[in-house]
């Protein structure tokens, strides 16, 4: 998908009120905002996708060998804390993080074959979980909604 530049800029200007938020969240833990926290949350927002610590180490290593894993992994845990980052874990078993706005939910389709997580957002689904938690009294604070399976590609190159 090709971004306008009025895109880009609002995507730029996100990022950037995130970054000021994680500079906030540092600053009321006592911890220090340093440049490789910059550059490792940089690059984790810019990349807007389900990411390993692994998978970003290895992006940020490409153009800053001084950074090393731990740091990475640590401040993606920081992100996290934060409430800009949130921890995903499905049926492969790898800790994966998504970027995450306050106001931003959608679930996920998990190809069990290639990996792919397909994000998707429906309102009927929502209004529906609503009222059947509050048919049976339950206050709902939160969930998640996986759903596994095959995508296009895989089932369209699967012989059986």
């Amino acid at each position: 998908m090709r971004k306008t530049i009025t895109q880009k800029s609002s995507d730029t200007e996100r990022i950037r009120e995130k970054k000021e938020k994680l500079k906030n969240f540092l600053k009321e833990k006592g911890l220090k905002s340093t440049r490789q926290r910059d550059i490792i949350a940089s690059e984790f927002l810019e990349t807007g996708e389900h990411i390993t610590a692994e998978e970003l180490y290895r992006r940020i290593n490409r153009k800053f060998s001084n950074i090393g894993f731990t740091t990475v992994y640590r401040t993606l845990k920081l992100l996290n804390k934060s409430g800009l980052a949130t921890e995903r874990v499905f049926a492969d078993n790898l800790t994966r993080y998504e970027p995450l706005s306050e106001d931003d939910h959608h679930d996920h389709l998990i190809c069990m074959k290639c990996g792919l997580i397909t994000e998707f957002e429906n309102l009927q689904i929502e209004r529906l979980q609503d009222r059947i938690a509050g048919e049976v009294g339950f206050f709902t604070v939160s969930h998640k909604m996986e759903l596994y399976g095959y995508c296009s590609n895989c089932r369209e190159n699967d012989p059986s």
